[in-house]
């Protein structure tokens, strides 16, 4: 049986997207992920930072992640989400022109999936500051989301953002569980907060999206799996994406 490859781009600094990953598919046979590293270390708006999420960089790491004969190409961050959607989109373009490897990226799942659940009013947990946070919320915007509130940690430095405790990301995902949301994203691929998903699915009765479940949800359905095989780590992946009651 041929092993399928999910391919995927990962911030140098992040220290969460890997093991989880890796423990969203361990009982996925046939299925294995591969990681690809460009340099991130800080999360801002300044124009340094900006600079990491180039298209040069991260398309020498997907040319890595080629040469490994992946079955799909996955940018798992988030930056999509501040510096525009757009980003998102020419990077998987470019990334396919140039290896002929379908692409994708936490936020173009995350909207993919806001769109199969027909999500309006959303909330945002994220490790980041809350100027970037806002930068989100405008991006949104434009597309007709509403985030009808947000939780924030307020970390710059793209390592920290991994050592957000449990508590304190259940904390933010009650603050956001407001009346009429349809749906709450955990939105930071070094936000240790997918395993908490079902539970807070449980507490909240809401749809629940964590950014790297998302990617690891649409990586599955580019190499013709259903991510009904992935189990535990919340509604996403029941009927194909749609939130089963």
């Amino acid at each position: 049986m041929k092993q399928i490859k999910l391919g995927m781009l990962t911030p140098s600094s992040n220290t969460v997207l890997e093991p989880i990953t890796c423990s969203m598919l361990q009982n996925v046979t046939g299925v294995a992920a591969h990681f690809s590293r460009f340099k991130v270390t800080e999360v801002s708006l300044s124009s340094s930072a900006a600079n990491q999420f180039l298209l040069e960089p991260m398309l020498e790491a997907a040319y890595l992640l080629a040469d490994a004969k992946v079955d799909v190409i996955a940018y798992n961050g988030t930056s999509g989400g501040w510096l525009g959607f757009e980003n998102d989109r020419r990077l998987c373009e470019q990334i396919t022109r140039e290896t002929g490897i379908p692409a994708t990226t936490s936020v173009l799942a995350l909207n993919e999936l806001f769109s199969i659940n027909q999500v309006k009013r959303f909330g945002i947990v994220s490790p980041c500051e809350e100027v970037i946070v806002e930068r989100i919320v405008n991006n949104y915007a434009k597309i007709g989301l509403e985030c009808t509130g947000y939780a924030c940690s307020g970390i710059s430095d793209n390592y920290e953002c991994a050592f957000v405790t449990e508590e304190a990301i259940r904390e933010m995902a009650r603050s956001v569980a407001l009346p009429g949301v349809d749906a709450i994203t955990m939105f930071g691929t070094n936000l240790m907060s997918a395993h908490l998903v079902e539970e807070l699915e449980r507490e909240h009765g809401i749809l629940i999206v964590d950014t790297i479940a998302a990617v690891v949800w649409k990586c599955l359905l580019l190499t013709g799996i259903s991510p009904q095989v992935v189990s535990g780590w919340g509604k996403l992946f029941e009927a194909n994406g749609v939130k089963t009651s």
